[in-house]
């Protein structure tokens, strides 16, 4: 349970985080910055460690996964660190197995279609099965002094569309099948997964995250009719459990323009936007009760520098100023991204100028 009102939770924080303080809705001196995927393969100090080890070997090795986290912190001076695991660690030790092929991303061995497969999923115990995740948390936050670090956890929704299709989808056509033919079996699997990502997440906020963002990033595949009744209420239970821990909750989804109020309704310290809307019709249809995260399409990092500078001061021109918004790109930095258009756009950030 929450112990304390969020003023005394910001003001708890050493460096008052302007990060932190915009999650909330606080005045700030600059706009936060960070953005999804920021280590990774687009970095050279990454790709070096990547030439030794697999993604999940480094995920596995805390040590590794509090390098790798670290790499853009250092490189690009962001405002927030995000804890470098992937969303479906938890579908390991559930008994889904967790492999990765080459050029197509995860591909998960026991894919999940029946009321038998619902039940033979194990239980889970995140300080256990996957206690490396907490332990590089540990890590961090010993190593991180003035930033601070962003747990996550995928969403119900988008973990269980990974475990029914078996792998990455753009149809999701076995997922709606079993939302739609067998309502019983999703009900089950999603009431398991909410269980075992709420605890997941908890675990990493008690081992020292100081905020977290929940994945939904498929969910932009549903009607607003399917997402208020197949999905709504499970993901309400993980963001719920969250907010209730007292750190800042960010409820992120791509493709989710008709979603945003019901995303609203699910829960969430702030709201993430993707670039299909821009950012001030976005926050008018959340409302300037919640903090918007957001919303620069990440193919622009490929543009000319001030082709980029002309996005990033629009974005931050319909922010207005106003407290609450967290400068992000509306989904993960993409492959051979150059380092130095991502390190400009922080600068190009920190550096706008408007009336607060």
């Amino acid at each position: 349970m929450m112990t304390a009102p969020i003023s005394q939770f910001i003001e708890s924080q050493s460096t008052a985080s302007p990060f932190l303080r915009a999650c909330y809705r606080q005045p700030t001196d600059i706009t936060p910055v960070w953005f999804m995927r920021q280590a990774g393969r687009y970095m050279p100090e990454y790709r070096v460690i990547r030439e030794k080890y697999s993604l999940l070997e480094i995920c596995y090795q805390p040590e590794l996964a509090a390098e790798v986290t670290l790499q853009p912190v250092r490189t690009l001076g962001v405002d927030a660190a995000i804890l470098f695991a992937d969303i479906l660690l938890p579908a390991i030790p559930l008994g889904v197995g967790l492999g990765f092929a080459k050029g197509e991303g995860p591909v998960l061995q026991n894919p999940v279609r029946t009321m038998e497969d619902v039940k033979n999923l194990r239980p889970v115990n995140p300080e256990v099965d996957l206690k490396y995740v907490l332990d590089a948390i540990k890590i961090l936050r010993g190593e991180l002094k003035d930033v601070p670090l962003i747990g996550f956890c995928g969403a119900p929704f988008t973990v269980a569309s990974y475990i029914i299709e078996g792998r990455s989808s753009r149809e999701f056509l076995k997922t709606k099948t079993l939302m739609y033919s067998a309502p019983e079996v999703w009900h089950a699997l999603m009431e398991k997964l909410s269980i075992v990502l709420t605890d997941y997440l908890v675990a990493q906020i008690r081992a020292g995250a100081q905020a977290v963002q929940v994945f939904d990033s498929w969910v932009g595949a549903l009607s607003p009719q399917d997402y208020e009744t197949f999905v709504l209420p499970y993901s309400q239970k993980v963001l719920g459990a969250a907010k209730a821990e007292g750190v800042p909750v960010i409820h992120f989804g791509t493709n989710t323009t008709t979603l945003l109020p019901l995303m609203k309704r699910a829960g969430g310290d702030v709201l993430g936007l993707d670039w299909r809307l821009p950012l001030d019709d976005g926050w008018k249809m959340t409302g300037h009760d919640r903090a918007v995260q957001g919303n620069l399409d990440p193919t622009l990092l490929f543009a000319p520098l001030p082709e980029i500078k002309k996005r990033v001061h629009d974005i931050l021109r319909r922010a207005e100023g106003r407290p609450g918004h967290i400068f992000n790109l509306g989904h993960g930095i993409l492959q051979n991204t150059p380092v130095d258009n991502v390190k400009a756009v922080v600068d190009m950030v920190h550096g706008y100028e408007v009336d607060r």
